[in-house]
């Protein structure tokens, strides 16, 4: 069970005495950088194994130049088992917005995401997972659903899946699918890391917040993959109204607990 590692709970990590087994580190937020980061990176890589997570690899589009050079160093100095990042595009030529963008389904999105995933796995010597995102609008030209874009990839790239299991309930309920039906259509064989996060609603839409406790209908989810699968190394994503760490980590030991009981 891990968390991820934000700025409000640096201090607050370093003083506990509860259980924390991994964290998980936004790429970005290190990348490169030296002085103050570089120093608490240092401090929690001597206490955690530290997974990072990033935002910027754009695997459908092309990474932004330089972003695989300074990767690898990176990871050389984190040492960690995987990374990962989302399957989506999020920049284009030297335009990078840092939002997940969807990606239209069908062969040649499916060639270039091979392509540019064996490409990042070969500079970062290590090995890559992709994550399903939430996407609000669906791309226009998509030939195939989620789960079978999601599994040719996964098998044609000989990668993992980081499922994120509330990014898919949001996912069902805003396009009116059954969440339940979509999860049973995951190619769960290939997942190789979970999260869990909280959402918010607007209206009749849900929105992927990171904002809130671990909702009831994801918590269902969790457990249906876990009797499917086993153990799984598994999330808590909490980005924006951060509690306190007591708080955040106790949504970790909520899965901790139904991971002993059902995985």
């Amino acid at each position: 069970m891990g968390i991820g590692l934000r700025r409000e709970l640096f201090d607050a990590l370093l003083a506990t005495h509860r259980r924390v087994d991994w964290l998980e580190i936004i790429t970005e937020n290190f990348l490169g950088l030296t002085g103050r980061p570089a120093v608490l990176l240092e401090k929690f890589r001597d206490r955690w194994r530290l997974v990072p997570h990033g935002v910027g690899l754009s695997v459908g589009s092309e990474a932004p130049a330089g972003y695989l050079d300074g990767l690898g160093a990176f990871l050389d100095q984190v040492d960690p088992p995987w990374f990962s990042d989302h399957l989506c595009f999020s920049s284009v030529g030297a335009r990078t917005w840092f939002d997940l963008l969807p990606l239209p389904r069908h062969d040649e999105s499916i060639q270039r995401v091979v392509s540019n995933v064996k490409a990042a796995q070969l500079a970062a010597r290590r090995p890559l997972i992709l994550e399903n995102i939430t996407a609000y609008a669906e791309m226009p030209g998509s030939s195939v659903d989620e789960a079978t874009f999601l599994g040719r990839i996964a098998s044609e790239a000989g990668i993992g899946l980081l499922l994120d299991l509330n990014n898919l309930y949001v996912n069902a309920v805003n396009h009116g699918l059954k969440p339940q039906a979509q999860l049973e259509q995951f190619p769960l064989d290939q997942v190789r890391q979970i999260h869990l996060a909280g959402h918010s609603r607007d209206g009749s839409l849900l929105l992927d917040t990171h904002s809130a406790p671990v909702s009831a209908a994801v918590w269902e989810l969790y457990v249906q993959t876990l009797k499917q699968c086993g153990p799984i190394p598994t999330l808590i994503e909490w980005d924006q109204q951060i509690p306190s760490l007591d708080a955040v980590l106790d949504e970790a030991d909520k899965a901790r607990a139904l991971m002993e009981r059902h995985g």
